[in-house]
């Protein structure tokens, strides 16, 4: 049973920076994907950004946080991180870690529990 387990994520003050992480566990993984989702009160779960487990760590972003938000991986740990710099008051939601067996499908196959992010103005 895949397991995600994400911490991270509180309160900050816009233009301040948080960073979240997810560890994965009881898979067997090799070329599998592993990114971040966000769902804001009354809006539908958006994508944010991922990374490829394969040799150079293809990553992905999401216009609205492109040059904002970096992604990375630590391959030993199975645990992709998220850092958010410069974060806006619309960046605030409950943010998904997810995970996809293979890079190359677009279906997530497991969910985090979600963890909150609140940016105040």
């Amino acid at each position: 049973q895949v397991q995600l387990d994400e911490s991270g994520g509180g309160l900050v003050q816009a233009g301040g920076s948080l960073g979240l992480s997810c560890t994965a566990s009881g898979g067997t993984f090799g070329r599998h994907a592993m990114g971040w989702f966000r769902q804001a009160a009354g809006r539908e779960r958006e994508f944010v950004a991922a990374i490829s487990w394969r040799r150079g760590g293809f990553t992905t972003y999401a216009d609205s946080v492109g040059g904002r938000f970096t992604v990375s991986r630590d391959i030993d740990k199975n645990t992709v991180y998220l850092q958010m710099n410069s974060l806006k008051p619309e960046d605030t939601a409950v943010y998904f870690c997810a995970l996809k067996m293979s890079d190359r499908s677009d279906t997530w196959n497991y969910w985090g529990q979600g963890t909150q992010v609140t940016v105040s103005s």
